[in-house]
């Protein structure tokens, strides 16, 4: 762990922080987190979710300052999940954007808002309530003029902010996030969405590529297999052995049928018990004949954890067809290199 940085004179009024105090902070943010989920209306957010289950055109989700972050989130997380969402800026809704509600009835405004009273918010309401849009509002304060003009509304129950003004949003926020965040997982097992549906909304990440990659897409095969005959002497193949990346030799017979492995630790291990004996011995005397292997459908990723299965982590995994036959190899780095 580095030293702490030097701060200027400017800063010497800074009071010392200390585990204690964070602690307690800690636990406190804990409590109101508590008070929301003792004191939510399960009726009212099993309404909300079955509404937006049943919105057949785009639900919008909209917010000013930090519920604004918020409902961005919340709606790519839907987007995520395959469900036509999007982030509506109130204030850009009020310069043309709100064209986007063209549709009538088919859409839906979700209002993240702790007080209710936001004037860009209220601005807004009524014009998407003209283009048709069902109106939700999301608000902490149980008398507010947005839950007038809504359709529906949920409370979240804010016992107060963290912070010791009980100004910043920081716990407010907090029970959006989480509320909006559950409730997208529970759209997400209504909608019975698949491993793979879900993996193809997100190809390009580690998340993607676990639930998409299979063995085959990431194996290597034919020209780049570091293979070997059973008679073959191990000096012999010393550039086959070093020269493919794989730290091993696959032993096959005539028919390319797997008989074993033969590892760079092997051959140190040979060269060290056998001596100048090791330029007599064949790859099949020293070979593992009993080595994990693999099929070329298995996911990827359960590759990898065959791979870090006990007994011993191993660095590569033969990929054998249903007679046997060696079709390829598997290794870690090329897992690692995949974004695995």
């Amino acid at each position: 762990m580095g030293s702490l940085p030097s701060f200027s004179d400017a800063h010497c009024h800074f009071k010392e922080i200390n585990t204690t105090q964070l602690m307690n902070l800690f636990k406190t943010q804990q409590k109101y987190l508590n008070f929301f989920f003792h004191n939510l209306d399960l009726n009212q957010t099993l309404i909300f979710t079955q509404t937006l289950l049943k919105i057949e055109g785009t639900i919008f989700f909209t917010g000013v300052g930090k519920s604004g972050f918020v409902a961005q989130k919340i709606s790519q997380t839907l987007v995520s999940l395959g469900i036509r969402a999007s982030f509506l800026s109130p204030v850009d809704a009020l310069h043309g954007d709100i064209g986007i509600l063209s549709g009538g009835t088919s859409n839906a405004v979700v209002f993240f808002s702790k007080s209710g009273n936001s004037e860009e918010l209220l601005k807004l309401a009524p014009c998407a309530k003209a283009k048709g849009a069902y109106l939700i509002s999301v608000t902490s304060t149980e008398d507010n003029l947005l839950r007038a003009v809504c359709d529906l509304n949920v409370h979240l129950p804010l016992e107060r902010e963290l912070c010791p003004f009980d100004l910043a949003p920081v716990t407010s926020t907090t029970i959006q996030m989480v509320f909006g965040d559950t409730v997208a997982v529970a759209l997400m097992g209504a909608r019975n969405l698949t491993r793979d549906e879900y993996a193809a909304n997100h190809p390009a990440g580690r998340i993607g590529k676990s639930l998409i990659f299979k063995v085959k897409d990431v194996m290597k095969k034919q020209d780049e297999l570091p293979v070997c005959k059973e008679g073959d002497l191990i000096m012999d193949q010393l550039v086959e052995l070093t020269s493919k990346g794989c730290g091993c030799l696959l032993v096959i017979d005539d028919e390319y049928r797997l008989i074993g492995t033969f590892t760079d630790g092997d051959l140190r291990r040979t060269l060290k018990a056998s001596g100048e004996g090791i330029f007599k011995l064949t790859v099949g005397q020293m070979c593992n004949r009993n080595p994990r292997t693999i099929s070329s459908n298995v996911m990827a990723v359960d590759a990898m954890r065959r791979m870090e299965a006990p007994p011993s982590p191993v660095q590569f995994l033969p990929v054998l067809d249903d007679q046997n036959v060696l079709i390829g190899i598997v290794t870690l780095h090329g897992l690692v290199s995949a974004g695995l």
